[in-house]
């Protein structure tokens, strides 16, 4: 490859992969955001105030991008969504009883949230965003202390029903099916094996259709590592079947 050819090459890994989802697509996912962003809104400022609901309108905003356009994906399901924000107004609620300096507060709520999240399981990167929201100190979020949860999770339950409603309507399974057992495939015959390639994943993504949050490089490293752990576990079988009773 000659010096010019590389450095289109490397030049090239810097820009963005290509969407493998149709314009259509894209437009279902902005218009459901919208309107899902639209009820909890209208729900907390009818309830709570209008101050409260646009205090949390970054992090909606965020989780209805997911809910929305990467439905697919293990950020976006129901419990994610309802278990982040609920560490997020604890998490924060209780650092904010410390009293220390805004930043220590946004810092310990931040890292508080994250860990939180990890360990149960409900991993949303919005939910660390309403952490620093609520850490803010705004005089009326202060004001409600643990009562903050009320409006939190009413903004989260509503933007999830609107994604329930609107992603199914418009012919997205959400929220993603369980795992079905794994299941042994059939192996096929030496003559019509074919590998898979980076071409074929590529082609699979535009088939899917929908938002997919992984790339075909990292689909391809996924297959390579299955079949290396498949060959280990298929070669540890052999042996241990060899081995005398």
């Amino acid at each position: 490859m000659t010096p010019a050819r590389q450095l289109v090459a490397r030049v090239a890994r810097l820009l963005p992969p290509a969407l493998h989802t149709h314009p259509l697509e894209w437009t279902r996912a902005a218009l459901g955001a919208g309107l899902g962003v639209l009820l909890p809104l209208l729900l907390c400022g009818a309830l709570f105030g209008r101050e409260l609901a646009l205090s949390m309108l970054g992090p909606l905003g965020a989780s209805a991008v997911l809910l929305f356009a990467v439905s697919s994906g293990a950020l976006s399901q129901p419990w994610s969504i309802l278990g982040s924000y609920l560490c997020a107004a604890l998490v924060a609620t209780a650092v904010g009883l410390l009293h220390l300096p805004v930043l220590a507060t946004a810092l310990l709520a931040l890292g508080g949230t994250l860990l939180t999240m990890c360990a149960l399981r409900c991993l949303h990167p919005p939910g660390a965003a309403l952490a620093l929201c609520l850490a803010q100190g705004h005089p009326q979020v202060s004001a409600l202390g643990f009562g903050i949860l009320l409006p939190v999770l009413l903004a989260a339950a509503g933007l999830l029903v609107c994604a329930l409603l609107f992603n199914n309507l418009t012919g997205v399974r959400y929220p993603k099916a369980p795992s079905a057992e794994p299941v042994s495939l059939a192996v096929s015959p030496p003559e019509i094996q074919a590998g898979i390639t980076a071409a074929d994943l590529q082609q699979a993504l535009k088939e899917f259709g929908e938002f997919v949050d992984v790339t075909a490089e990292d689909l391809e490293e996924i297959v390579r590592r299955s079949e290396r752990h498949a060959r280990q576990r298929s070669m540890a079988e052999v042996f241990a079947e060899r081995e005398p009773g």
